[in-house]
């Protein structure tokens, strides 16, 4: 048994073909994390289970109820702007019939379309995501921003890939950046990270710069492809900028003595 996972938060516009490419498993879930649009009421349309979640607010806590809720021997996670192709679809159903119980979980490659032109650079294909697992080997996720599996038995790959619809305008990913730069900055505060100043943020930006153009070699993609690693660079100086104005607020370490 196939259990598809989703994870949604007003996806109205999106979550109906990911429905579709999904409903061959024998269970759909969508994780509810707060939707006021009419994304339950498409879902209800495929027969989903509808979980609401008020939980803590983080990938990993969504992706653990997803797996609670979940009665498959089988688990794939897809986003609402996620899509299984034919080819894929074929090669998950097979894979699932597998009896060979030293695999845990299944890294699937993925297209990612950004700003309607499919990115074969900056980190963009393969781009595998751990995504379709044996539910009795995948124990949890953790960490609140980035979210990572812990997990028994072999990895593997997947042949063939997922497409990945990323339909965000530069003011939707700034605006994305400037939400999610704050819990980064929190989260970098709590592991203590050294004060920020002209060397660290030169030294970070650099090395964006360097990773994203250089290594990645995003100009390859066109001048899509040089505007998103720019924009990569930018949502870096954003997370460390909103930790320097966090690490100004707290108290400093210098005693005053008053005789």
């Amino acid at each position: 048994m196939l259990s598809v996972v989703i994870i949604a938060k007003n996806e109205e516009k999106w979550i109906r073909d990911a429905l579709e490419s999904a409903k061959f498993a024998d269970e759909l879930i969508v994780i509810d994390t707060g939707n006021t649009d009419k994304t339950n009421a498409i879902a209800a349309r495929y027969k989903a289970k509808i979980v609401k979640y008020t939980g803590p607010i983080s990938y990993s806590s969504w992706r653990n109820r997803g797996l609670m809720e979940a009665k498959g021997d089988w688990l794939l996670y897809l986003d609402a702007d996620e899509r299984v192709t034919p080819l894929l679809k074929k090669e998950i159903l097979e894979l699932v019939k597998n009896l060979d119980d030293s695999v845990g979980v299944y890294a699937i490659p993925r297209r990612n379309f950004i700003f309607d032109q499919e990115f074969k650079h900056s980190s963009q294909y393969p781009d595998y995501q751990k995504r379709l697992y044996r539910k009795s080997k995948l124990k949890k996720w953790v960490g609140d921003l980035h979210e990572e599996p812990i997990y028994e038995g072999e990895l593997k790959h997947i042949k063939n890939p997922m497409v990945h619809l990323k339909k965000m305008t530069l003011s939707q990913m700034m605006d994305k950046t400037n939400r999610w730069s704050d819990f980064e900055a929190r989260l970098m505060i709590e592991a203590h990270h050294p004060p920020m100043n002209i060397v660290r943020f030169l030294s970070a930006m650099t090395r964006e710069f360097w990773k994203r153009m250089i290594v990645e070699m995003a100009f390859l993609d066109g001048s899509k492809g040089i505007i998103y690693a720019m924009y990569q660079v930018y949502s870096k100086f954003v997370s460390y900028a909103k930790l320097w104005e966090l690490q100004q607020k707290q108290p400093s370490k210098t005693s005053v003595i008053i005789i």
